[in-house]
């Protein structure tokens, strides 16, 4: 149930123009400091992984992981998806919030 609630944030924050999908989208989003969040899908390669862990700490950009490429493409009606970055600080805050919520009832 919790899931749709990230799914959700994640479509909203798409919709508003305030989410960058796609590796490269993604990394320039980090590199320009417009990135607030960082999302990877579970199922991403080691490859892709290592590369936005290294991004993320250099730049300070929190990171987390989450679903799978199928399901973050889903929610922002897209195809897979394996890496999300959420470009407003009120969205990535409240998205941050649900998964750490997700985490402690786990």
């Amino acid at each position: 149930m919790r899931q749709n609630k990230v799914l959700s944030l994640l479509g909203m924050a798409m919709r508003g123009r305030n989410l960058v999908s796609g590796e490269f989208q993604t990394l320039e989003a980090i590199r320009k400091g417009s990135a607030m969040l960082v999302i990877i899908a579970e199922d991403a390669s080691d490859n892709t992984r290592k590369l936005f862990a290294d991004k993320c700490s250099y730049y300070e950009v929190p990171l987390r992981y989450y679903g799978t490429k199928e399901i973050l493409g889903r929610a922002i009606g897209k195809d897979f998806r394996s890496s999300l970055g959420v470009c407003e600080a009120g969205l990535a805050d409240a998205i941050m919030k649900q998964l750490e919520e997700e985490q402690s009832a786990v």
